[in-house]
């Protein structure tokens, strides 16, 4: 048995409605990145320079060495950045998160004091703006403790939400372990809010944004003028806005940087963009934690039987009878390669048609044997599996006259004595009158042709098996 971790599926085809308060169409989460006196540089204890996200083309690291142009990049954000930012949400009035790198919210206490003032929700951008890509998951976890405590001296508080950016493969674990955080960010793939399973607590994930982010200026390819930073949120935002006035709302996180758009002629594209979004009706500015608190409270964790977690012995007595009187099919499918992806309805029928498929002929000759004739002797001596029955009844096969009975029996003894298997069809899909027309037209065909087909109808059949379970 083999499991795979990644979750290919999310919400699938059809996710949740947000329902944003007010009916909002689209939710806008404003992230001001503060890691300035955060990065990596000598004087902070680190191996070499910083050489992520500035305006530097082609930094690298310098090591042992400080690097002037880049402490001083990394400065302007704090002390002109940041304060042209702070003007511009202030007077809007928009509510903004921060990222706040610990040690750079300790080197910072009077834009920590504007940010306390301005009522915005200052979250954890983990203890230093580095890489933990390679960091040992005691020091990472070490890390993340002496975050929360720093954080807490500094702001006053402890963090409530996180993002550490520069992760590692441990991350979101480590830190939803810790067992603290309403939020945790450091994902990418979804534009809604959504629970993940870590241990035996449910964690809310809202996913964050490296493309509609000022760090685009500092890598490439990227923008080079506000204009076009201005133009990519607006056909986002143009997107999400109407897939919201379809009844899809979905959040649009805007990740910022003090150092990046706090220069002039960056900002000018934000600002344009923020009275863009504020002209139209039904737009929600929020911080993450008013996110995490609407969706804690509108869809909060449910307890679900997965399959791609469940034991063999659980598996088989939940889907065994899938494939009529054939278990082996499912004890196949526990085997596969599983994961969050098949734990759905198409997910396990997959998984299930995938081991049928894989079997030689006798086997799935055996299991287009196992199936009863259509409105046959057991069908009349109430002997059909439970599937069977309501299958059979939905098409009307359970009330037949005795002409049709006496044609449907003929049909399945000629159509068994050419072919071997009886006659299948997935009812579900059909009347009687198109039952009978299939059974005519398909007694035509070689059995090399009728055995494919037949194949297939009992994959149909297990799909709207499972379709009913899973309902």
């Amino acid at each position: 048995m083999t499991r795979y971790d990644r979750d290919m599926r999310g919400y699938g085809a059809h996710p949740p409605n947000a329902q944003w308060p007010g009916g909002a169409k689209v939710a806008i989460s404003l992230v001001l990145n503060y890691e300035e006196g955060g990065e990596n540089c000598v004087a902070h204890g680190d191996a070499a320079s910083e050489a992520f996200l500035s305006d530097i083309a082609g930094a690298a690291q310098w090591p042992g060495q400080r690097h002037w142009n880049m402490e001083s990049i990394y400065e302007y954000g704090a002390r002109a950045g940041f304060w042209r930012l702070h003007r511009l949400f202030t007077e809007m009035g928009l509510p903004i998160t921060i990222y706040g790198v610990a040690t750079a919210l300790a080197r910072s206490p009077e834009q920590v004091a504007a940010m306390k003032a301005a009522g915005w929700e200052i979250a954890s951008h983990g203890l230093k703006w580095v890489e933990h890509r390679d960091m040992p998951e005691e020091e990472e976890r070490r890390q993340i403790a002496e975050a929360i405590r720093l954080h807490a001296e500094v702001v006053g508080e402890r963090p409530r939400g996180w993002y550490t950016g520069r992760c590692s493969f441990n991350t979101v674990r480590l830190t939803a372990e810790e067992g603290g955080f309403d939020w945790i960010s450091d994902t990418y793939d979804d534009d809604l809010p959504y629970w993940k399973r870590v241990g035996d607590r449910d964690q809310l994930i809202i996913p964050y944004t490296l493309e509609a982010n000022d760090m685009r200026f500092a890598t490439a390819p990227g923008y080079i003028e506000g204009e076009q930073f201005f133009t990519y949120l607006r056909d986002a935002f143009d997107t999400l806005y109407a897939e919201g006035e379809a009844g899809a709302a979905k959040m649009f996180s805007i990740g910022l940087h003090c150092r990046l758009i706090g220069r002039p002629g960056k900002v000018a594209g934000l600002k344009r963009f923020l009275d863009y979004a504020r002209s139209h009706e039904g737009v929600w500015f929020a911080t993450r934690g008013e996110i995490a608190a609407h969706w804690a409270a509108t869809h909060p964790p449910k307890a679900l039987d997965r399959p791609s977690k469940m034991s063999q012995a659980d598996f088989v007595q939940a889907f065994g009878g899938i494939y009529e009187h054939s278990p082996w099919v499912a004890e196949v499918a526990h085997g596969l390669e599983l994961g969050p992806a098949h734990d759905c309805h198409e997910g396990v029928a997959s998984a299930l048609a995938r081991a049928f498929r894989a079997a030689p002929e006798d086997k799935r000759l055996a299991v287009l044997q196992a199936h009863p004739d259509l409105a046959g002797k057991l069908a009349q001596a109430k002997r059909l599996t439970a599937e069977s029955t309501a299958e059979q009844a939905s098409a009307g096969l359970d009330a037949l006259t005795d002409d049709e009975r006496a044609t449907f029996e003929g049909l399945n003894a000629a159509y068994t004595a050419k072919l071997g298997f009886p006659f299948i069809i997935a009812v579900k899909d059909n009347t009687k009158a198109t039952i009978l027309a299939a059974f005519q037209r398909r007694l035509e065909n070689d059995r090399a042709t009728e055995f494919a087909e037949a194949c297939a109808q009992v994959e149909r059949i297990a799909w709207h098996r499972l379709k009913e379970v899973f309902a």
